[in-house]
């Protein structure tokens, strides 16, 4: 579902501000441009007035008690409920759907239970962080922070509930951090329990201790820490489960440590969380504890977050931006490689680009995009497949047997395959025709979400878009393009090609059924093509019980054809032999199906 953030709700409430100040404040009378009333309990009166027109419809302010703000502060302040409760009061009454676009993969988390013998600050942790550290008890208390020996003890609450528990010993063996966390606890943001219910504005830093201090400077916003530091990978495997808690807010700063890691992280945060809302702050020290242990003052940490930046758009750069580019060239394609030894060096699947895949129909061309997936996940992409022409058991079983390199493996292979999909293998459910903003919505939502990184409409026909009507077509292709830019993902698109009189004939991009702008705005275009002749060979001597003869089984089962390479320099042909039992397309007439996943058979079995 798309997240709407406190300020879209106010703005929409805004659009419907007659209704909404007579649900919320019934008893108040409109006079000239205004809605007034005694004061938030509702009570007849003048001290309370919202303007109804003008540029600022639905700004509110109570003369009496000089409270004041939006409809969407109204709403929490006359329902006396949290800002993040008043967001869904007031879409229910708007009307909007709170329904999930994702299943999530729902995993039972341990709730940590914290020590008994642990204890307020003891001297030797008390003189690290009030003295090395340089924080005050209010902060310490302020986050609940307690002890247990040597060891500092950082709680993750929500609305009380006790979610992760994190340790750092003062002991460093080898002068290293020794941290570690409760085990099997839901990853989660540290620093809830400090944080108010209407807050409108939130500040992430990289650590514990960088959150406390930022705190501790008094800026006008709460502020967490993320859990594991900066880094890629799973480290950010948080966001899906604070994605819903952080929607609700209208700004984030992202404080992360001045490194390349702090900085790698800054980026990764503001693509998944949104650009439009993220701003980044940067910091005269490595860290905000580093600035307040040198001094840096509550002023000039305030400064740094008044001036704290958007990210620019990806799409300006300056030119000498690329000196080392032009300078030191790279001759390999960057992104995700193709499963044959045969193609490496030649082309690559990568970030910002749009792939067209067509051939004739039961050629293919879905079935080797399935095992061109498979592999991109074995080098660690996130896939969401929107298959609009195969139910998705139909659609996991094929994929199940190219996984497993097997026609029918076992129960236990299977389980161990669907384990390493875990989070990295999604699927849009819905066979039939699926309406363009849809798809794109359900996209964004997984990509900023879950990391998905690699995405498949399966097929172009099936997006709700008349053959005939180029407009739309053209509309729905430039709209993929932006997307795959702006959230630098990767966007396979099957697409059929005209009927053919002809299927020993391979067709090309110019034979694309619709608009040419299909194979104009795609970064790189695939043909599939199975060779029937041969299949109808084999088949003839198979029914005789004939050997097949060694030059028939040296010609290929099918051609992939790059016909399109914007980014590289490589178009031609690829022969591949397709191996019944895994639907795997193999590299040689003598090459063996590979196991995806790595499985290791219990004992005994």
């Amino acid at each position: 579902m798309y997240q709407y953030s406190a300020k879209d709700v106010a703005r929409l409430l805004a659009q419907n501000v007659d209704k909404a100040v007579a649900y919320l404040l019934p008893n108040g009378k409109r006079s000239g441009h205004e809605w007034c009333v005694g004061s938030i309990r509702g009570e007849p009166g003048e001290s309370l007035k919202v303007c109804l027109s003008g540029e600022k419809t639905g700004v509110w302010s109570d003369f009496a008690t000089k409270d004041a703000g939006d409809l969407l502060n109204l709403w929490a302040a006359t329902r006396a409920v949290e800002l993040k409760d008043a967001i869904l009061e007031a879409k229910s009454w708007l009307g909007i759907s709170t329904q999930e676009f994702l299943p999530q993969r729902r995993k039972e988390w341990a709730r940590p239970i914290l020590n008994q013998k642990r204890s307020p600050l003891n001297s030797a942790v008390s003189s690290y962080l009030m003295e090395e550290r340089r924080l005050t008890k209010q902060t310490l208390d302020a986050y609940r922070i307690t002890a247990e020996g040597n060891n500092i003890v950082f709680p993750s609450y929500r609305k009380n509930e006790l979610i992760l528990v994190k340790y750092l010993s003062l002991e460093r063996p080898d002068g290293k951090k020794k941290i570690w966390a409760s085990k099997d606890a839901e990853p989660c943001l540290f620093g809830w329990q400090a944080v108010s219910g209407d807050a409108r504005q939130i500040a992430l830093t990289e650590g514990e201790i960088d959150a406390m201090t930022l705190y501790q400077y008094g800026i006008n916003m709460p502020v967490v820490s993320i859990p594991f530091g900066g880094g890629s990978g799973d480290t950010h495997a948080w966001i899906q489960n604070e994605f819903e808690n952080l929607s609700i807010y209208d700004e984030i700063y992202i404080c992360m440590d001045n490194d390349d890691t702090g900085q790698a992280t800054a980026l990764e945060l503001i693509r998944r969380l949104g650009n439009h809302r993220c701003r980044i702050v940067k910091l005269p020290h490595k860290d905000a504890n580093e600035c307040l242990k040198n001094g840096v003052t509550c002023d000039e940490i305030l400064n740094c977050f008044k001036m704290a930046s958007v990210l620019d758009p990806d799409e300006l750069k300056r030119w000498e931006s690329y000196v080392e580019q032009i300078v030191n060239p790279t001759s390999l394609p960057q992104g995700y490689l193709l499963p044959w030894k045969k193609t490496d060096g030649k082309i690559a699947l990568g970030p910002a680009e749009l792939s067209v895949w067509t051939g004739i129909n039961g050629h293919g061309k879905s079935q080797i995009l399935g095992h061109v997936l498979l592999d991109c996940m074995k080098q660690g992409a996130r896939v969401c497949v929107a298959s609009f022409e195969i139910k998705p058991l139909k659609l996991l079983e094929r994929l199940m047997r190219q996984a497993s390199g097997d026609r029918k493996p076992t129960e236990e292979y299977v389980r161990a395959i669907f384990e390493w999909y875990g989070d990295n293998g999604w699927i849009f459910e819905l066979v039939g025709t699926a309406k363009t903003d849809r798809i794109l919505e359900v996209f964004k939502y997984a990509r900023m979400r879950y990391g998905v990184d690699v995405f498949v409409i399966d097929s172009f026909m099936k997006c709700g878009i008349a053959e005939d009507d180029y407009n739309a077509q053209k509309a729905f292709l430039e709209q993929l393009c932006d997307f795959k830019n702006e959230f630098n993902c990767h966007v396979h698109l099957v697409v059929h090609p005209r009927k053919v009189a002809d299927e020993s004939k391979i067709p090309g991009k110019l034979d694309v059924k619709g608009s040419g702008v299909i194979t104009d705005l795609a970064d790189n275009c695939f043909t599939v093509w199975r060779d029937k002749k041969k299949e109808e060979k084999v088949n003839k001597l198979n029914a005789r019980g004939i050997q097949i003869p060694i030059d028939v089984a040296e010609e290929c089962d099918c051609i992939l054809r790059c016909d399109k390479q914007r980014n590289g320099e490589w178009e031609g042909v690829v022969r591949l032999w397709f191996d019944r039992d895994s639907f795997q397309y193999l590299e040689s007439h003598k090459s063996k199906p590979r196991h995806m996943v790595d499985y290791q058979k219990p004992s005994g079995l």
